[in-house]
């Protein structure tokens, strides 16, 4: 009786197995029947939506636009005695370039085909002037500030003292004789031409080589904005 329960079980499991195996191949047969018949359709159409969401995704960034570069400006002096001064630049062909001195917006201008713009007749405050651009565009938007250039405006005479001699005319009997003076710091110094040093306090001293006779002499001290002092000197070196 045990025997028979046992082989009973055994048959039911087989037929168990069986069933399942069926089903999972029928389910295969058809899972392959739906993917041939409809799987490749939706396969197309699939990578069809892909395609156009690529494109239209290219598209995008096609029509972004990037801010132009920053401008740049070109100042080819430091200082100046003039209270006007012409202002060059570079920039992308077709944008609005603005001036600016000391952060307060003076002038805008289109930049032509070829790149460069130029901003005529620009005043300057007395003292240091600091000047910078930026570019914008309808689109684009606005380019980062440019490089800020700094011009000084200076249309003072420098000083300039004589001190060996102190006076404009002296009669020596040696035929080496230093000249002596004192200027401003940061300003050059030239006697009949020659360069003189000058230290951080605006001295200057240079040994000049006396002939017989009179000996005259043109000291001019020049700063940076091209003022100019002129001071005469003559001295008889007398044998």
């Amino acid at each position: 009786m045990a025997e028979f329960r046992r082989s009973r079980l055994e048959k039911n499991k087989e037929e168990s197995i069986t069933r399942k195996t069926v089903f999972l191949g029928v389910v295969t047969v058809l899972f392959f029947i739906l993917v041939v018949a409809f799987g490749l359709p939706l396969l197309v159409k699939f990578s069809i939506f892909l395609g156009n969401a690529k494109k239209q995704d290219g598209e995008g960034k096609t029509d972004r636009v990037l801010p132009p570069l920053a401008p740049r400006l070109m100042i080819p002096f430091e200082a100046t005695n003039s209270a006007r001064i012409v202002v060059f630049g570079l920039a992308e062909a077709g944008v609005d370039v603005e001036l600016l001195k000391n952060d307060v917006a003076l002038e805008k201008m289109v930049v032509p085909e070829d790149g460069e713009f130029t901003f005529e007749m620009v005043d300057l405050s007395e003292g240091e002037n600091e000047f910078s651009a930026i570019a914008t565009t309808e689109k684009g938007g606005s380019s980062n500030l440019s490089e800020v250039l700094r011009v000084i405006f200076d249309n003072k005479a420098p000083e300039l003292e004589m001190l060996n001699p102190s006076e404009e005319k002296l009669t020596v009997d040696y035929d080496d004789f230093d000249i002596i003076g004192r200027s401003e710091s940061g300003v050059s110094v030239t006697i009949n031409g020659r360069v003189a040093m000058v230290d951080d306090g605006g001295n200057f001293k240079i040994k000049m080589q006396l002939q017989s006779g009179k000996n005259s002499f043109e000291v001019v001290a020049r700063d940076l904005a091209g003022n100019e002092t002129r001071k005469t000197i003559e001295i008889t070196y007398d044998i």
